[in-house]
């Protein structure tokens, strides 16, 4: 049951990306989430629906947000959801999307209503040449 429910969290984010509706997207994080995300800073607490309003105008199209090669692991209150991610956008005055594949490792805690993130861990991996160029021309 716990690993549907957490299934279905993570297609209400893919919906809520493709909608672009940063209050839906930030309902499913717990208040004192902790995020290690893609754009600075190193740290964030808590998710921010004000954030993601801005960001989500820089797109001139909905966003396509996928989960790939999921592994959900339960213990009690506690979930590990560790996957591989697919972000597909049009950048505004842009005619063309992007793609770009990174790592996601969520932290769930199940909470009275529900399912929620209380960590999440998005990166790329980067070039080891002392280029340290991000690595975001890979695909699986």
């Amino acid at each position: 049951m716990s690993e549907n429910e957490i299934r279905t969290l993570l297609a209400e984010r893919t919906a809520a990306m493709h909608a672009k509706d940063p209050e839906r997207l930030v309902a499913g994080y717990t208040d004192d989430a902790v995020k290690f995300d893609l754009a600075p800073p190193l740290r964030n607490t808590g998710a921010s629906a004000e954030f993601l309003t801005q960001w989500f105008s820089s797109f001139g199209s909905p966003v396509s947000y996928t989960y790939h090669d999921e592994d959900i692991t339960v213990s009690g209150d506690l979930a590990v959801v560790t996957a591989l991610a697919k972000m597909s956008a049009v950048p505004q005055g842009m005619s063309e999307p992007f793609t770009l594949w990174f790592r996601s490792t969520l932290a769930l805690r199940h909470t009275d209503s529900g399912w929620r993130i209380a960590h999440e861990h998005n990166s790329t991996p980067f070039h080891m040449d002392g280029s340290f160029r991000a690595a975001v021309d890979l695909q699986p």
